[in-house]
């Protein structure tokens, strides 16, 4: 007899708890329209701290090492090291960035069977938006410990617009976060970059929304300092983060410049969408997996109180 169905909340629950709580290393494949990059991550939880490596195996190489919300990036080809301090490191979208309640309203679920995936029988769940504002997911979570080994976004009539997949994985690996430790702290030979974040509401930075975008609420807003030479005076770039749970959107906030900004346009590279306009005398920069209708929505509701 079949078990009972999970509801999404459930369903979101275990695979968020998996990747907090386990210890894995595997090679995680990123394919996004004819683009397809690749990296190696380890990852351990001993309860109270997560620590988690990734390095990247196409492109330019560069290592980032998370403990907890504290993320360094190696770039070994210009030597220079940046040490930020980011609310996830969303190996998978980061499930669950807003308290889970609101997302039944706005996301139905489907259970469609048990597929394998780099050897480990997953469950696969089917994540189907109820409007046209956000995207759909095709999760495959591995079945014993609910592990998300596998995520497609999905567009319109179900096509599939971006894919992760773990290509390789070892579950309960021997990851030892003293060596990861060591590795985060040695930046010797390289220069280090900390880029001054402040956190701020988008009320004191003169903005507001004129109406919210359903679903959507107003996660975190800073601004970034910039140095001196960049004209005295001129505001902090701000950026605001807005999520419905499992998709998020960010806007990005910063002086007009005629050089630099040329015509409003959109854009798009796998799952995620971006727009950008001019806002009088600030430029917009709207970017999320979201429909571009979504962004739209957003970057028309944004305006200046003062």
């Amino acid at each position: 007899m079949a078990t009972e169905s999970r509801s999404v909340n459930e369903w979101l629950m275990r695979m968020h708890e998996a990747s907090r709580q386990r210890a894995y290393m595997g090679t995680l494949v990123v394919s996004a329209g004819s683009s397809m990059s690749a990296s190696r991550i380890w990852h351990v939880c001993d309860g109270e701290q997560q620590m988690e490596r990734v390095d990247t195996l196409t492109g330019a190489p560069r290592t980032t090492i998370r403990r907890n919300n504290e993320v360094i990036t190696f770039v070994p080809e210009t030597k220079t090291a940046w040490v930020e301090k980011r609310e996830s490191l969303g190996l998978f979208p980061e499930l669950l960035r807003t308290p889970s309640n609101g997302i039944p309203e706005f996301y139905g679920v489907s259970e469609a069977g048990t597929e394998r995936v780099a050897g480990y029988l997953a469950d696969v769940v089917e994540i189907q938006p109820k409007d046209a504002l956000r995207f759909g997911f095709r999760i495959w979570s591995e079945k014993k410990t609910g592990l998300v080994v596998k995520l497609q976004t999905l567009g319109e009539q179900g096509a599939v617009l971006e894919q992760v997949a773990f290509s390789e994985l070892q579950l309960d690996a021997p990851v030892s976060m003293g060596k990861l430790t060591r590795l985060m702290k040695d930046t010797k030979g390289y220069d280090v970059q900390r880029p001054v974040l402040k956190k701020t509401t988008a009320e004191a930075e003169g903005w507001r929304m004129k109406e919210s975008v359903p679903g959507f609420l107003p996660m975190s807003c800073h601004t970034r300092e910039v140095a001196e030479s960049v004209g005295g005076g001129a505001a902090a770039p701000m950026q605001w983060v807005f999520s419905d749970g499992l998709a998020s959107v960010s806007l990005f906030v910063e002086p007009y410049d005629a050089q630099r900004h040329g015509k409003e346009k959109t854009a798009v590279s796998g799952a995620t969408h971006s727009l950008t306009r001019r806002v009088g005398t600030y430029w917009l920069t709207v970017l999320g997996e979201v429909p571009t209708a979504t962004l739209r929505r957003f970057a028309y509701a944004l305006e200046r109180t003062r």
